[in-house]
């Protein structure tokens, strides 16, 4: 029943675009109908594809190198006092910071390839990792913290055997939050500056008077995100699972 929920809301919205085109007569070169959308789709399913590659694989290393980041700040925060003495400050004032507005910065040292979009996402991905790890270290079952304390265990085996496991479902939380803002980051990267990708592709359309074609590579980045999204949820209801 809920697979078949899932795949009646993208129908009913498509209904109700195809719905508001023909009923508030909308021009084309507005908002084009989700039909030409599928017809560009179709008609430029190479250089779409071509393009979804670079983005994509943007994505996969950004949000790698993110949740690798974030898993480790969070360990040594959770180790370390002081370590959150040092970093937990620098922390939160990085998170005041609009990573966005560090697109234009990212793009002048690293250039219009891929490392720029590649730090861009990592730097999205890293704070809610990090900080909502961080959170659920800090906040062990506290009948198994006292027992931990109890016995003299060690940091790193009070970490492994019991803070850990506890805080699995809030990193599978923490991976939902990333997956919804990388794809915008990603794309923020490649309107500030890049030669391809799906956000240089956009612009492009934009510019040429195409959107039917812009809307294309903007349902292949919803696609993109939705799967990160359903990725992310199975990992966090497999970490639930083995928490049980």
């Amino acid at each position: 029943m809920r697979s078949l929920n899932l795949a009646l809301v993208p129908l009913i919205a498509l209904a109700l675009w195809q719905g508001v085109v023909w009923a508030a007569g909308v021009p084309p070169f507005i908002l084009p109908g989700p039909v030409r959308v599928a017809q560009a789709l179709a008609s430029n399913a190479a250089m779409l594809a071509e393009q979804a590659r670079f983005t994509l694989a943007n994505l996969a290393m950004g949000m790698s190198a993110g949740i690798v980041l974030g898993v480790v700040t969070a360990i040594n925060l959770a180790l370390s006092p002081a370590a959150r003495w040092l970093m937990r400050p620098m922390l939160v004032a990085a998170q005041a910071v609009p990573v966005f507005a560090l697109a234009p910065v990212l793009t002048l040292w690293l250039g219009y390839g891929a490392p720029s979009k590649v730090v861009m996402v990592a730097l999205v991905v890293y704070f809610p990792v990090a900080s909502v790890l961080f959170d659920a270290l800090m906040r062990p079952p506290p009948a198994l913290a006292d027992l931990a304390r109890a016995m003299g265990a060690r940091p790193w085996r009070d970490l492994v055997l019991i803070r850990l496991p506890h805080a699995l479902p809030a990193l599978g939380s923490g991976l939902r939050l990333a997956a919804v803002q990388a794809p915008f980051a990603v794309i923020v990267g490649e309107w500030v500056g890049s030669s391809r990708g799906l956000g240089h592709l956009m612009l492009m359309a934009n510019g040429r008077g195409q959107p039917d074609l812009m809307f294309a590579a903007l349902a292949l980045l919803a696609a993109m995100g939705l799967a990160l999204f359903a990725l992310a949820g199975a990992v966090q209801r497999l970490t639930e699972r083995g928490r049980g």
